[in-house]
């Protein structure tokens, strides 16, 4: 019911998840990141609770094929199950559960993972892929935009589409971006036009969030005073 794409800023080390589905308010389920750590997006007949367990898995030490084997616990639904994963080092392993719904599968490059199913076939991976690697001139929440765009465009889920969503965490405890489109006709591009509206509004402020460098944020009177009138 859903395909994402999984990526890691090679410059920056930042994660970022988009996802798009004919499912409402896929953001509440699929993506799961954690800074510094990786990046897990879990689908199909989606277990939420899969994705926490494989960051614990990751930051308890495990590769990502262990991270990934050791997080089902008493899950026994596998079969009906998409999960894949990234870690800090750009590592990836993926599972595709044999009753997912074709077109099902996955693919990967440098820093990113790609899985989907229910999808028109896997064109849309392929051009999600491919639009990855040449936006590179992009900041990274416009080059994961830019692939799930391209992978709209070749068809994306067989059944239309419904919601979207795009996580970017940077090595912050909180997300660089976390925008979700839950219930629209044309949700990617929906995603797109939400994204442009916090470049405008929301962009300048994350200036002045506290950060591990500096736990008070921006507190100057007059350059907060300056960014009101902007927002």
């Amino acid at each position: 019911m859903t395909w994402s794409i999984i990526a890691r800023d090679e410059e920056t080390g930042a994660f970022g998840i988009v996802a798009a589905s004919r499912f409402f308010a896929l953001g509440a389920v699929v993506p799961w990141i954690k800074s510094g750590v990786g990046a897990v997006a879990t689908q199909a007949m989606v277990n939420p609770m899969l994705g926490p367990a494989v960051l614990d898995r990751l930051a308890a030490g495990d590769g990502v094929d262990a991270a990934l084997e050791n997080a089902w616990g008493d899950d026994t639904g596998g079969n009906v199950r998409q999960i894949h994963v990234l870690d800090q080092q750009g590592n990836r392993a993926a599972h595709t559960g044999g009753d997912c719904v074709e077109w099902c599968g996955d693919m990967a490059g440098p820093n990113i993972s790609i899985a989907g199913n229910m999808l028109v076939g896997g064109s849309v991976l392929q051009a999600s892929l491919d639009e990855y690697k040449t936006k590179t001139s992009l900041p990274f929440a416009e080059r994961l935009l830019a692939s799930l765009l391209a992978g709209d465009r070749a068809g994306g889920d067989m059944r239309g589409r419904q919601s979207a969503v795009l996580k970017v965490y940077t090595d912050e405890i909180y997300p660089d971006w976390d925008i979700r489109v839950d219930d629209h006709p044309s949700a990617p591009d929906e995603l797109l036009r939400i994204y442009q509206v916090g470049l405008e509004n929301y962009a300048g402020f994350k200036e002045f969030l506290p950060t591990h460098a500096n736990p008070a944020g921006m507190t100057d009177p007059a350059k907060l005073a300056a960014m009101r009138k902007k927002s």
